[in-house]
């Protein structure tokens, strides 16, 4: 972190700490400390809904499990403390590894609708569970002691902000390193993360769990900042008002969360007060235009897209001034308010103002280690030095979707360290071998045998930890992460250190980051795109992007390299150069298979050539000899050879 950056961190928390110094009113100390609570549930929040991009209606249930946790060790057995939060997070993290084992496997809705039926559950069984949580009644209890020490108002809302700064840090340092990166693979392409050998599956479960151990946090503090919970208070507009603090806020940042958190506790307060809205809404109009002038002049809107945004702001300021009192309007109010945001600010209020100052996210992969970078692949193989026999092994394979033989009985011998040409018309059945052949499908009949061992029914991270990468047809990378961490997610086999690790920093894992950022980035420079490192995947250039995917497939150190159509969509010098890297990277030792429609390109670097055709297999050998096969040229010309 740059020293400027820890200072303005380090100054708003001392301002922070200050407040109920300044200010003795217990009203405000006890709304600030809510909005710090609010703000860890949201940091755990945005992990599951901002980075991994699932949709979660169960964490009001979840903070409520927290709360209860803490609420009734207090009540029935007078725990301290150090045992309350610890337990509160371990039961909290508990039921969210059983809530998302079997619900993670749905998306979309189907899991919204999951989770909420959990969060309506969890609310039912508080409410008639009364031997262990009094039921409708409630548990009261008083503020907690800290080294002996009975904690009052203040003294509880310093607790609670180290408990935020500590929950902060912990959360950054795990959204910076590899977990992070896989958490924001899977929201980028699924597919391409599971062929990137990161477990689809396990890593939403990973997030979830985290997610709910913060939310668990979060309400063991809030059973003691209150010193009453119910069941009524964990309910669907509570779960509802989380979702929208991380979209009001703007997602995959940590100070989102917490403005996040500051609106959806201090905006109901602030339509109870007539005077104060019309302040606050002359303000936002004010600032709102100067944002979308500021957005207009660096291209980052046009005129049009501005227009709705302040006009709507300013008509909300004058809609103020009309208004004698809020009672009659005030839900109107807030829910216009939260359906502006949502629509128009679509990356939140954080993202509204990078955009509009042209600010950048900083990564952590930013700061470039300096030294000499790290081999990328291993030494070139001797013509000597390549061995012989096969690589990879289909027999019999059988691809059927209901009536049709996408493929019919292939066979397919791959050779180590050779170019391996894979061509035909267009629905032959190419793509799906591929697929096949990494785990996404699963053959209907036939085996695949890959270095010896057979890889039929493995899913596609085992198979691409045993060795095997692969590109896409259409291209999948993580679009809103840059080009070094799109290598990084292919590293993330490379890394050993788990949660600790990366919460304490430990030598193992800055020692292993270190490696990594040095490795990546001699992988971008050996596809040529050194330069562009730092800039996001969805930025660059076509023909980059296609050689990004390629940097991308060989951070697996692969033994085989599976390309779809690396060169569709290329011009001639992008050819050029995509072709003077694949030689580099078999004179490297990894075996490939080629798919491609450019002739040109698969008979000048392949040693053998596979054709197929309606799903079979209808020639194979040199590309000369297989250029010339009367079955061919009938396939891709529709006649005979002449």
């Amino acid at each position: 972190m740059k020293r400027s950056h820890l200072l303005l961190a380090v100054s708003a928390v001392a301002a922070v700490a200050l407040f109920p110094v300044a200010l003795h009113n217990p009203y405000y100390i006890h709304l600030v400390e809510t909005i710090m609570i609010y703000a860890i549930v949201l940091f755990g929040l945005d992990i599951v809904v901002g980075y991994t991009g699932q949709v979660s209606l169960g964490h009001a249930g979840l903070f409520g499990i927290g709360a209860y946790a803490a609420g009734v060790l207090v009540f029935k057995l007078a725990a301290p403390l150090w045992v309350t939060l610890p337990a509160a997070v371990a039961v909290t993290a508990g039921f969210g590894a059983l809530l998302a084992l079997p619900a993670l496997r749905v998306m979309g809705p189907y899991l919204a609708m999951v989770t909420l039926a959990f969060g309506t559950i969890i609310q039912i069984l508080i409410n008639e569970m009364t031997f262990l949580t009094e039921g409708p009644l409630g548990i009261k209890l008083a503020k907690p002691a800290l080294f002996g020490l009975q904690l009052d108002e203040r003294g509880f809302y310093w607790l609670v902000l180290a408990v935020l700064v500590v929950s902060l840090v912990f959360v950054h340092r795990v959204l910076r390193s590899h977990l992070g990166r896989a958490f924001e693979a899977l929201r980028g392409s699924p597919i391409a993360s599971d062929c990137m050998g990161v477990s689809v599956y396990r890593y939403k479960v990973y997030a979830f769990v985290i997610s709910a151990g913060l939310a668990g946090l979060a309400g063991g503090l809030y059973a003691y900042s209150e010193q009453y919970i119910s069941p009524n208070t964990y309910n669907f507009e509570l779960t509802v008002l989380f979702l929208l603090a991380i979209i009001m806020g703007g997602r995959k940042t940590r100070s989102g969360a917490l403005l996040g958190a500051a609106i959806i506790v201090l905006l109901p307060k602030l339509l109870d007060d007539i005077e104060l809205f019309r302040q606050v809404s002359v303000f936002v109009a004010l600032a709102v235009a100067i944002g979308a002038a500021l957005m207009i002049r660096r291209g980052k809107a046009t005129l049009r897209s501005a227009t709705v945004p302040v006009i709507g702001s300013a008509a909300l300021s004058g809609l103020s001034f009309t208004l004698s009192t809020m009672t009659d309007w005030r839900l109107s109010i807030f829910g216009v308010i939260t359906l502006f945001v949502v629509y128009y600010l679509q990356d939140g209020v954080v993202g509204f103002v990078r955009n509009a100052f042209g600010l950048q996210a900083r990564h952590a992969e930013d700061e470039v280690p300096e030294g000499r970078p790290l081999p990328v692949v291993k030494d070139a193989l001797t013509t000597a030095e390549r061995g012989f026999g096969d690589m990879l092994k289909a027999e019999g394979v059988l691809m059927q979707f209901g009536g049709l033989k996408a493929l019919n009985e292939v066979d397919l011998e791959i050779k180590r360290y050779t170019i391996h040409g894979l061509i035909g018309p267009n629905g032959s059945g190419k793509s799906t071998m591929m697929n096949v052949l990494t785990g996404i499908y699963v053959p209907t009949a036939g085996a695949v045998s890959f270095d010896g061992g057979v890889i039929t029914g493995c899913t596609p991270s085992e198979i691409a930890l045993a060795g095997i990468a692969r590109t896409f047809q259409n291209v999948q990378l993580f679009g809103e992460m840059t080009a070094l961490q799109n290598v990084m997610v292919g590293l993330h086999h490379s890394f050993g250190s788990h949660l600790l690790d990366v919460a304490f920093h430990t030598p193992r894992y800055r020692r292993e980051d270190a490696h990594g950022v040095a490795r990546a980035l001699g992988l971008l420079r050996f596809v040529g795109l050194a330069d562009l490192a730092h800039e996001e995947a969805r930025n660059l250039p076509y023909g980059k992007q296609r050689l990004l995917e390629i940097a991308r497939a060989m951070a697996l150190d692969p033994k085989l390299l599976l390309l779809d159509e690396p060169a569709a969509g290329l011009t001639a010098p992008d050819i050029k150069e995509l072709v003077s890297i694949i030689r580099k990277i078999r004179d490297h030792g990894v075996t490939v298979i080629l798919i491609e429609h450019h002739m040109d390109v698969v008979m000048s670097m392949c040693d053998t050539v596979s054709v197929l055709d309606f799903g079979q297999k209808i020639a194979e050998g040199r590309p000369a000899a297989v250029q010339r096969d009367e079955k061919v040229v009938e396939a891709y010309l529709g006649g005979k050879a002449a």
